[in-house]
């Protein structure tokens, strides 16, 4: 593997590349950590962003069963061909090894995405939030340990950090889901409110879709503040990880608004993520 000064065909470069495609959020939030950590951090997130879109690379879900072994076999130590040569598994590698990441809660990232290769429905609060705890909070729990040694107080803002932007992402993707008819939304909200699946993947919003979603929007603003008041009892270092808490806070706040349609188009410029996330860093919840 060449070193970063070598240019885009490094590995560094190619995850800093897959990140800021993939998870500009995550992305603007690198900027603000010095360039040792913001290697690993872009290692980890470009792991994040291979695993999470599987399901985007694949229209069975047994090539995509197949893509995830791979990577289960490769932090197992038992990878096949050269692991080396790929250079998301290269960064992720390096970035363990530098800073001893443990290796079980990316194993368990990978084996929870296997919800996503399945039409099967989300089907209640309860294993949203398992899926979220695995996903989203572990990616925050990790990119911490990154930054400052491991703590209760670190792992429990992540653990409500992540659920917060979890359910915020689960409810802006909406319409991409609908589209595969795919529900990440709790079919337990649902039929609460006396709706279906069918009022999702119709791409139309009915009085029953919008109360669930109103529920749902509940659940992230109450973790959402939680995670805030959380963030002065962690280093600060670690803070710049969370960052991305602050996009999360403005689609909450935009998709409470009456009148909101969750199936319509949201496009975000990079350049007003770069701003919001600028902004955010000089807010007291960070240190600023």
């Amino acid at each position: 593997m060449t070193e970063s000064g070598s240019g885009r065909t490094d590995a560094a470069a190619f995850c800093a590349d897959l990140v800021r495609t993939h998870d500009f959020a995550r992305y603007a939030s690198t900027l603000f950590v010095p360039a040792r950590e913001r290697r690993a951090l872009l290692g980890i997130y470009a792991f994040n962003a291979e695993i999470s879109r599987v399901h985007e690379l694949v229209s069975q879900p047994l090539p995509g069963e197949i893509r995830l072994q791979w990577w289960t076999d490769m932090l197992a130590g038992s990878g096949h061909g050269s692991v080396e040569g790929n250079p998301v598994a290269a960064e992720l590698l390096l970035a363990i090894r530098n800073f001893r990441l443990p290796v079980e809660p990316l194993s368990r990232l990978v084996e929870e995405h296997q919800f996503d290769l399945y039409n099967d429905p989300m089907p209640s609060m309860a294993a949203l939030e398992g899926y979220l705890n695995e996903t989203a909070s572990a990616l925050f729990s990790l990119a911490a340990r990154v930054m400052a040694q491991p703590s209760e107080e670190i792992d429990h803002l992540a653990q409500h950090a992540g659920l917060a932007q979890g359910i915020a992402q689960v409810i802006a993707a909406l319409p991409r889901d609908a589209s595969r008819r795919q529900l990440f939304l709790p079919l337990q909200f649902l039929e609460q409110h006396g709706g279906g699946i069918e009022d999702v993947f119709s791409g139309k919003q009915t009085p029953q879709l919008r109360a669930a979603i109103d529920q749902l929007i509940s659940e992230a603003s109450s973790h959402l503040k939680t995670a805030f008041s959380l963030l002065p009892t962690v280093p600060p270092a670690t803070r710049p990880i969370f960052l991305p808490l602050a996009l999360a806070e403005r689609d909450l706040a935009r998709i409470s608004r009456a009148g909101s349609n969750p199936f319509a188009p949201q496009v975000t410029s990079r350049l007003r993520v770069l701003w919001t996330t600028w902004r955010a860093s000089r807010r007291r919840e960070f240190g600023g």
